[in-house]
């Protein structure tokens, strides 16, 4: 693993599609990094409402097969061979990070602060992009290659079946991780100067 200062952390974070299960580091390390940056990723109001399941082994493989169940049934048979391989190249991840947002908290605080009511929703969803922003640098900066999904609502039913996850959860975004077998293809940046603006 090499050791990067916070720039290069967050140059370094891409989407890797390139999948194995040989991860570079232990389960014990990945889920103390998890808890540790979600515990200091910030939130409006300190709403804390973000939720992470991380999903190991078979727990893991029961998430694509509830993906790949679910998208069988409503993509038709002539045309299900590339949404299959698809989701069997998530599936050959080593785990994946489930993201939820806890509801109830923002009823509350919307209830509390019923002049902002509006905005509670809003500051949430961007409180769980920081959480997955810092998680997926976070895991990156470990030596695995992550990507991020989101087959929900499709799959929200049965995944809070199968997880036993409560009713005020709501299911966010899916992030695969994994060994990474190939470096990212390179993309294309926007000019910065056309989405930073300086004025003093």
């Amino acid at each position: 693993m090499t050791e990067r200062n916070f720039y290069e952390a967050v140059a370094h974070r891409r989407t890797n599609y390139a999948l194995g299960r040989n991860i570079p580091v232990t389960e014990e390390k990945i889920i103390d990094t998890v808890e540790k940056v979600t515990r200091e990723v910030p939130s409006a109001f300190n709403m804390q409402s973000g939720r992470v399941i991380v999903t190991l082994g078979k727990y893991h493989d029961k998430v694509w097969d509830i993906v790949m169940e679910t998208l069988r049934k409503i993509v038709p048979a002539d045309k299900f061979a590339p949404t299959e391989a698809k989701v069997k190249g998530f599936a050959a991840a080593y785990g994946t990070l489930l993201y939820f947002e806890e509801t109830d908290t923002v009823k509350k605080l919307q209830g509390q602060f019923p002049g902002y009511a509006a905005n509670f929703p809003v500051w949430a969803s961007q409180g769980n992009g920081m959480l997955q922003f810092a998680l997926w640098t976070a895991l990156t900066d470990l030596g695995l290659g992550v990507n991020i999904q989101h087959y929900n609502p499709l799959i929200d039913q049965a995944v809070k079946a199968a997880f036993e996850v409560p009713d005020s959860w709501t299911l966010v975004a899916q992030m695969p991780f994994e060994e990474p077998t190939a470096d990212p293809k390179p993309i294309e940046k926007l000019d910065v100067k056309e989405r930073v603006w300086v004025r003093k």
